[in-house]
């Protein structure tokens, strides 16, 4: 046997059954009792190793990741807060249905509830947040002990990508000694020919899984057909989805066969690609569908999570119609509570399977109208966005410019809103993300980052200056983990989407309290991390930097400095134009 000790011998299993299990990646946060696992990483050859400093920045690369890929990578920290950082891209993954695979070394079980230096509980850490939890049991020379071990693993890992997908937790517990170091009598000598099984596994995967869909019989799709052939007018709303959601190829035969104009969030998959060459596409429906009173759609069918748009989303609460709500995993993703079913089906056999039935055609007047004002709101749009330097304008640039295959990441607050109301659908192979699970601005640079790990494409990622801040940490993966990024700082001095809120009324405590000016230069962040740093005054000097950063290698942040004020006055003011237009 070559391990020289139990620890090490239950770390190599544990990462041989993940490698097993096609996990590719791991990354990895330094720490004294997560040792067996880090070295056992560290000399698989076909696993690789991202390196980060930063627990919290870790696990949100890792969230990246699995946003790109669809596959989950592993994470592997110490013991006590170590484990607490990974919590907030816990919850992400969790609410945004992404796999994550979280390790986390542990105490041994005498050290708990002792005041051991380190120690805490760290047992269902995460709570209900992930889709499986098992603290191991502890490591021993034991040939059913490492069989259970196996099993488990690869459990863990299939529950990743499960219906639906998320994050799993394995708790692993070691005691002394952590390094590789001959232990006499730890390992009998023919522990691996008495028990080859448990030793070295399977050729594969320990248990291989199998999994089907849920998909619906045709009694079941019958009366949804009957539904859609009866109906005048309907939509499709495509809310933001860690995949696709359905496919472009099943969304554009169920669009075709039906008529029905597609709503699609800048984060579903469906905005942009080369299926909006083919049906129509919709996404300047979060200012032309604010208080409109075109008549109720008839029927409408819903895929992916809530719309980013709030516009869009009190538009369909307030319809008195038919809406069906398609979710795999029967999960209730409609926060206004007006939909009316919840069908319980993978999406894309489900499109496929409507597709094929001999429905009517919707309306063509309905899809018209739809079609005719998106055509008049991106001709508003495009000449607001070239003669007025605000953030609508750098998001509707940064649409337009992305190169053709490109990957996007957009922060949450307020670039993923005017991305939605000022991106404009475009056929290029372009992928945009978000972290719209639990929407927050931590771990913004980490993930998109991550993402752009996966993948060969130029990689984009537009955030504002607190989301910054609050990543920072994130930047240094940039030259340790070797990815190449365009960043889009909008800087404008603080939380500039409390604007939206009423509380905008009432200063103090406005400024100090919520927009939370900070006044810092972000430029010499530049030189601590070694890339680029340059500054846009204008829209033609944005586009000339832009297009330069994409198409080289190398990294750069092209920062706008931007009036948050004066930009929600411009959107204001746009958008009861697009209102009056509309109305004309």
């Amino acid at each position: 046997m070559t391990a020289p000790n139990r620890n090490t011998l239950w770390a190599e299993s544990i990462v041989s059954e993940l490698v097993a299990n096609d996990v590719e990646s791991v990354c990895v946060a330094p720490g004294s009792r997560s040792t067996p696992l880090t070295v056992a990483v560290a000399n698989h050859p076909e696993i690789e190793v991202y390196s980060h400093l930063d627990e919290r920045s870790a696990a949100f690369f890792a969230l990246g990741r699995g946003r790109r890929t669809g596959e989950p990578t592993a994470l592997i920290c110490t013991s006590g807060t170590a484990a607490a950082n990974f919590h907030p891209a816990v919850m992400e993954a969790n609410e945004g249905r992404v796999p994550l695979l979280v390790l986390t070394a542990d105490r041994p079980p005498e050290l708990h509830d002792s005041g051991a230096n380190q120690t805490t509980d760290q047992q269902r850490l995460y709570g209900n947040a992930v889709r499986y939890d098992r603290t191991l049991p502890e490591p021993e020379a034991s040939a059913r002990k490492l069989r259970s071990l196996r099993v488990t693993v690869s459990r863990a890992v299939g529950a990743t990508t499960g219906t639906p997908p998320g994050p799993v937790h394995l708790n692993v517990p070691f005691r002394k000694p952590l390094e590789p170091t001959p232990v006499e009598g730890d390992i009998p000598e023919d522990f691996e020919q008495r028990h080859p099984l448990a030793a070295d596994g399977r050729d594969g995967p320990f248990v291989e899984r199998t999994v089907g869909e849920s998909q619906l019989s045709d009694q079941q799709i019958d009366p949804l057909a009957a539904a859609i052939d009866r109906a005048d007018r309907g939509l499709i709303v495509c809310g933001p989805a860690a995949r696709p959601t359905p496919s472009p190829d099943a969304l554009a035969a169920l669009a075709e066969q039906t008529g029905y104009p597609v709503l699609a969030d800048p984060l579903s998959g469906h905005r942009f690609g080369r299926h909006t060459a083919s049906i129509p596409i919709c996404g300047g429906y979060d200012s032309y569908l604010d208080g409109c009173e075109w008549p109720d759609p008839d029927i409408v069918l819903r895929f992916g999570a809530s719309p980013t748009s709030k516009n869009l989303r009190k538009y369909l609460a307030g319809t008195d119609t038919r809406q069906l709500v398609v979710d795999p995993a029967g999960g209730w993703r409609e926060a206004e509570f007006t939909a009316t079913d919840l069908v319980e089906a993978a999406p894309t056999p489900l499109a496929r399977a409507l597709a094929g039935q001999p429905v009517s055609s919707g309306l063509n007047s309905y899809r018209e109208r739809f079609t005719g004002t998106e055509q008049r709101y991106w001709e508003t749009v495009e000449k607001a966005c070239k003669k007025q330097w605000f953030e609508g304008a750098i998001l509707n640039r940064v649409a337009d410019l992305l190169p053709d295959p490109a990957t996007c990441f957009v922060s949450n607050s307020m670039p993923v809103r005017d991305l939605d109301r000022f991106g404009k659908p475009q056929d290029g192979e372009i992928t945009v993300l978000g972290n719209r699970g639990v929407s927050g601005i931590d771990g913004i640079i980490s993930t998109g980052l991550g993402a752009g790990s996966a993948t060969t494409d130029p990689l984009v990622i537009v955030l504002g200056d607190l989301a910054l801040y609050h990543d920072m940490n994130g930047l240094l993966a940039l030259q340790r983990c070797g990815v190449d990024a365009t960043i889009v700082l909008i800087d404008n001095d603080g939380g500039g989407i409390f604007h939206k809120l009423p509380i905008s009324q009432f200063d103090p405590p406005f400024t100090d309290q919520f927009l939370t000016p900070h006044g810092l230069d972000f430029a010499p962040v530049a030189d601590l991390y070694e890339f680029e740093y340059v500054t846009a005054a204008d829209l033609g000097e944005f586009a000339d930097l832009f297009e330069a950063s994409v198409g080289t290698a190398g990294s750069q942040i092209i920062s706008v400095q931007t009036d948050s004020e004066q930009s929600h006055q411009i959107r204001e003011q746009l958008h009861e134009q697009i209102l009056d237009e509309r109305s004309a």
